[in-house]
């Protein structure tokens, strides 16, 4: 295994180890495998597109909104804050 994901609802997986540009990675989740070519090297512990992802939508990991794509990202980009803005640091208040 060379990936992990989550969630159904994540549209990005993370590697679990150094994953080359070029590189057939599969991805399995939920009871399905899916094959993802890589568009660009995948750090250990990064991240990288599952499906393709529109500027101005939600960006999942662990099912969870982490932050919105700052551009259009293609499956097999890496994802990181060159084309995210992420939500860590966000504190809502209640009052």
């Amino acid at each position: 295994m060379d990936a992990l994901v989550f969630s159904k609802k994540d549209n990005v997986a993370t590697a679990i180890k150094n994953l080359s540009k070029g590189q057939q990675v599969q991805v399995a989740f939920e009871g399905t495998t899916i094959t993802v070519k890589l568009n660009q090297d995948i750090p250990f512990g990064h991240k990288f597109a599952i499906k393709d992802i529109e500027k101005g939508s939600q960006v999942y990991k662990y099912g969870e909104p982490i932050g919105v794509a700052t551009q259009d990202i293609k499956m097999g980009d890496y994802v990181h804050v060159h084309n995210l803005s992420g939500r860590r640091g966000v504190r809502r208040y209640t009052t």
